[in-house]
């Protein structure tokens, strides 16, 4: 008898642990949403973003409303976050002709 209910909860747990093992993970899911801006000038300093000019400089980004913005410098991400909604518009902004 205890070898038949040892057999049963041994084919629960298996069943069970195919059925998490093949959900994507909510980080994983987070990350492939995320909408990467391209912008090539900074919305907090104006200047070109690193990386723009092909002389090696790596990238400086910050994520905000699952947006990925590119900045110039590592100096400018905290000013970025003191006011996202400004420097993101800015940033989506890039490139329109006003009006």
């Amino acid at each position: 008898m205890n070898k038949v209910i040892a057999l049963i909860l041994g084919v629960i747990l298996s069943v069970t642990g195919l059925a998490f093992a093949q959900q994507t993970p909510p980080a994983a899911q987070a990350k492939a949403q995320v909408v990467d801006v391209g912008n090539k000038i900074c919305p907090v300093s104006g200047a070109p973003v690193a990386g723009a000019s092909g002389m090696g400089d790596q990238p400086v980004t910050v994520e905000y409303n699952g947006k990925v913005y590119h900045l110039c410098c590592p100096g400018c991400i905290d000013e970025f976050k003191k006011n996202p909604e400004k420097y993101s518009k800015i940033a989506e902004n890039e490139g329109k002709v006003v009006k």
